[in-house]
């Protein structure tokens, strides 16, 4: 990734924008401002209002210091934290199930999926375990690997946490990413009984 284009185009795949999130704050908007606008239109009609009128909602405005404290803080807490996600969602980028590979002068994306698949596929080959047994699962920051022997197969969790690492290595991703290893053993039944 040596040019700024290739980290332009390798960014523009692996972050997403924000255009849902865009999109439902601007309809959000839309429909508040259209029932502003049209409780107002009602009240200079002379017709009822729908809900509240521009005169009750002034007038709650205004009183709104003599209302209890516990509903007033309640309320305000509720609009911090809709502000709060608005901002988190304004400043932090979207990140699509992705991963950039070092792969010189060109730009190579891989979906975390190929990268699950093709990792259960190689732990499959070298532990014998079937791939059927084995899940992975691969995030942002980590992988995580769950296999299930069968009752009585042995299995060493660092050597498959060793497995999983050079396997990685070999794909040359450019973050580092974690690796977690679970080995689920089934239940031994007990035919005595």
């Amino acid at each position: 990734m040596s040019t700024p284009a290739l980290r332009r185009v390798i960014r523009r795949e692996t972050h997403s924008p924000r255009t849902v999130a865009m999109f439902v704050a601007v309809v959000l908007l839309i429909l508040a401002l259209a029932y502003i606008g049209l409780e107002i239109v009602l009240s200079l009609a002379a017709q009822p209002a729908l809900l509240l009128g521009p005169a009750a909602a002034a007038g709650w405005l205004v009183g709104l210091p003599t209302q209890p404290a516990g509903l007033v803080i309640a309320g305000s807490i509720v609009l911090a934290v809709i502000g709060l996600i608005f901002i988190w969602l304004a400043v932090t980028p979207g990140r699509l199930s992705k991963h950039a590979l070092e792969a010189g002068d060109r730009a190579v994306v891989v979906d975390n999926g190929v990268i699950a698949s093709a990792l259960a596929q190689h732990i499959a080959d070298e532990t014998g375990i079937p791939r059927d047994d084995i899940t992975v699962g691969v995030g942002h920051r980590s992988v995580d690997v769950t296999m299930r022997p069968g009752a009585g197969i042995p299995l060493d969790q660092a050597t498959v946490q060793s497995v999983v690492e050079q396997e990685l290595q070999t794909y040359r991703l450019t973050r580092s990413i974690r690796t977690r290893v679970r080995i689920e053993r089934a239940m031994e039944k007990d035919d005595d009984l």
